[in-house]
């Protein structure tokens, strides 16, 4: 382990970004969030994805519902209501690389990540599409995703670690992460590694082809798989 990029997944969460930005902004360590869009209509989760863009973090794209991977989702209007709904609502807030994060469904990385359309669509329109290559899965390991992430973390050059701004209690160990990664040598950085970005401003840097499925259809017409 020497370099780790924090990322934060399906918030902003008013009962626990607050506390989130206060350990980040305390421990001077930048970081991105990938939000989602329904809760960005929310005027309170609003105004902390406004404070977390203030304080110099970057804010990302994480689907407005959060609830089927996009290559399982078919019909039409699916990329423009999931993604472009959503980087609508971010506005100003958006980094210029209009970062965006498909939905894994657990972390897991495959071609259910992004439908054929969701593909046209980033690139069409300029997105950045980063992945992962940590997930300790604090929303299950809440008291001990920080030992597991490091478990995971030792053997990467560069690390890039989504954990959840979500009310699991698991953020309350958030200093004691960042605590652990500064004592093993690690240094905090807010760029992503190369091999957990494909696609860049609308340019595939590297194959495309392993995060995007086949086209869903039946004989009766387009179906959703969940």
């Amino acid at each position: 382990m020497r370099d780790v990029t924090l990322t934060f997944d399906n918030g902003p969460e008013p009962g626990v970004t607050p506390a989130v930005l206060d350990t980040l902004s305390r421990e001077a360590v930048s970081a991105t969030f990938f939000v989602l869009g329904h809760k960005l209509a929310d005027p309170r989760c609003r105004a902390l994805a406004e404070r977390a863009a203030d304080e110099g973090h970057w804010i990302g794209n994480h689907t407005y519902t959060h609830s089927t991977p996009l290559g399982e989702m078919s019909g039409p209007g699916v990329p423009e209501e999931e993604i472009g709904r959503t980087q609508a609502l971010i506005g100003p807030l958006a980094h210029p690389d209009r970062l965006f994060r498909p939905f894994g469904g657990g972390g897991v990385i495959g071609p259910h990540l992004l439908s054929p359309a969701a593909h046209r669509y980033l690139v069409a329109g300029g997105f950045t599409c980063v992945l992962w290559n940590v997930i300790p899965r604090d929303w299950e390991a809440t008291e001990t995703w920080p030992e597991r992430a490091l478990e995971l973390m030792r053997p990467l050059p560069w690390s890039l670690v989504v954990i959840h701004d979500l009310p699991t209690g698991a953020m309350r160990h958030l200093d004691r992460f960042i605590a652990m990664v500064r004592a093993e040598g690690g240094r905090f950085r807010q760029d992503f590694p190369p091999d957990c970005v494909p696609l860049r401003a609308g340019h595939e840097l590297s194959a495309m082809t392993p995060y995007v499925g086949r086209p869903i259809e039946t004989v009766g017409g387009p179906r959703r798989d969940n």
